[in-house]
């Protein structure tokens, strides 16, 4: 399916679409659509999606010294408290404390550029 093999959901996961546009990219059907993608994947279309937004997240956090407000607009879940759910649901660390254990801002080599969307 599209969206599991790196369409465009997997490049954009903060993008705001419908079922029916991810389907229609995959060309499913939109009934058939949750049970192809799980079984394709392991997961629900919703599961992965979050999963992908919480990973964009943690790689903001850890590149870049966005304010975390940005850094959930960015990654497409919205708000800092849905943020801070997320990452703490996922890593037991809050937002400030994931960004301060592996921030990689001070590390990077003095050429490269880090991703501030």
């Amino acid at each position: 399916m599209a969206a599991v093999s790196g369409g465009t959901v997997n490049a954009q996961p903060n993008a705001s679409g419908t079922r029916s546009t991810a389907t229609r990219a995959a060309g499913v059907s939109c009934p058939h659509t949750p049970r192809r993608f799980h079984a394709d994947s392991g997961v629900s279309p919703l599961q992965w999606l979050l999963h992908q937004r919480v990973e964009r997240a943690k790689e903001l956090l850890e590149t870049t010294t966005l304010p975390m407000d940005r850094v959930a607009r960015a990654c497409g879940l919205g708000t800092a408290d849905s943020l801070r759910t997320h990452i703490h649901r996922r890593t037991g660390l809050t937002p400030t404390a994931y960004r301060a254990r592996f921030s990689r801002v001070g590390t990077m080599a003095a050429g490269s550029t880090s991703s501030a969307a």
